[in-house]
């Protein structure tokens, strides 16, 4: 499973991307059912058409081809650790 998050928004407008391709990790069940609950949780299209809150961060997970959009300040908790992960151990 490939998975991709793109962070942009945020005070400096800086964009970052990672992506974790779970098939040689050790925990590959782990990020599944992350994923998993993250893709039901998401909306097809950016919170409030984009807009989001001023300064907030936007986020575009994509998993297998299927991506899903969120925001702070409304992250789910799986949407915020799984987001969490790919930043910290995405290349």
């Amino acid at each position: 499973m490939r998975i991709r998050v793109r962070r942009t928004g945020g005070f400096a407008g800086i964009e970052r991307s990672a992506e974790v391709d779970t098939g040689a990790l050790a925990d590959a069940a782990e990020w599944h059912t992350l994923a998993d609950r993250v893709l039901a949780d998401g909306e097809s299209v950016p919170p409030g058409g984009g807009r989001g809150v001023p300064d907030g961060f936007r986020y575009e997970i994509t998993v297998d081809g299927r991506t899903v959009h969120c925001g702070d300040p409304r992250l789910t908790e799986a949407q915020r650790t799984l987001i969490t992960r790919v930043l910290k151990e995405g290349a």
